[in-house]
């Protein structure tokens, strides 16, 4: 490499001129068209090291027309004040980045938590500025999901799609019902005879299955409603105490509403487990972050957002059409409160 290339960036024409071969074909091989052969590929790929030439994005998008990047959207979250201290979403981001790092794309986080939010990211969508989204909605009757389809973008969410969408949408989800039922049958098996269940939200998939499996086992047993946050595992505690003091079991159907029954547990002189049994569901840090230690469901969260992820780099490179659907099985995790 000549002194003059070494004080300037190098250029398509440098690389060019080291591999011997046209400014085109130099263009094909960084962009990753086809059709160009794999021996001449390598010399080129050799000129671009022996010359320190870094494409320009802005070009390089251009040429592929790709952004490079993907959007990666909570939508129905109350705000960041939910999404910086749930550790589900800690998970799904840290899944998404660890498959995404490697091959060099980047994830733009959005929020979309009302309708001028949501306006936001399908406008930032359609002007070009991600490739795709990854969605992860836990709102009830979200709109979002429909409106990215009917856009015509490639998109993936974290949770079954609503009603209608799943012949639109790629999904991956856990199997909640199944989940239900572990969770379910590790209390009877301790011998819990009046057991009571803390549900998450009825208007979401993802709540109805985990309690669905859980009367499976148990059949009808009494249950009060929370949204996932601790708060409204505490507040639903507290009402099944009220309906049924002799309870003996808890099933929650996250890891932070275990922990809010935990406290009103013991604000009632119930110790857990030797009173009271608790399972919770996610085997979140919430599970670890406390005594007692959770017994709870394993969801693989970062696992599953990085197959949300792969599956929508198939579709935004063209490697894969239509849709796809993953579902991971949940694992029992046996602790100290149940």
């Amino acid at each position: 490499m000549s002194e003059a290339l070494a004080r300037r960036p190098a250029t398509l024409e440098d690389v060019a001129r080291e591999a011997g071969v046209s400014r085109s074909t130099v263009s094909r091989v960084i962009n990753n068209i086809r059709n160009v052969d794999p021996e001449l590929q390598q010399v080129v790929r050799d000129a671009v090291a022996a010359t320190g030439y870094v494409p320009n994005a802005a070009a390089r998008a251009l040429v592929t027309r790709r952004a490079g990047a993907v959007a990666l959207v909570f939508s129905g979250t109350p705000g960041q004040g939910e999404i910086f201290t749930d550790p589900f979403f800690g998970r799904v981001v840290s899944g998404v980045i660890g498959a995404l790092r490697p091959l060099g794309v980047h994830p733009v986080l959005m929020l979309a938590d009302d309708a001028a939010a949501r306006e936001e990211v399908l406008s930032f969508l359609r002007q070009g500025n991600a490739d795709g989204a990854m969605l992860v909605s836990t709102r009830a009757g979200d709109p979002l999901p429909g409106r990215l389809v009917e856009a015509g973008l490639p998109v993936v969410m974290f949770g079954s799609p609503p009603e209608g969408l799943a012949d639109g949408v790629s999904w991956v989800d856990l199997a909640n019902v199944e989940g239900g039922r572990l969770a379910a049958g590790l209390l009877r098996g301790r011998g819990c005879r009046r057991i009571v269940s803390i549900a998450g939200p009825s208007a979401l998939s993802a709540g109805r299955d985990r309690l669905a499996g859980v009367r499976e086992v148990l059949g009808d047993v009494p249950s009060a409603e929370g949204d996932f946050g601790q708060a409204s595992g505490a507040a639903a505690m507290a009402r099944l105490l009220a309906s049924c003091p002799d309870l003996d079991g808890v099933v929650a159907a996250n890891d932070l509403m275990a922990r809010g029954a935990v406290a009103v547990l013991a604000e009632h002189g119930r110790r857990v487990p030797e009173d009271v049994a608790v399972v919770g569901f996610d085997d979140s840090s919430a599970a670890t972050g406390g005594l007692p230690l959770l017994s709870t469901v394993r969801q693989p969260v970062e696992l599953m957002a990085a197959e949300m992820a792969r599956i929508l780099l198939e579709r935004v490179v063209g490697s894969a059409s239509g849709t796809a659907s993953v579902v991971f099985e949940p694992e029992l995790v046996v602790r100290e409160s149940a």
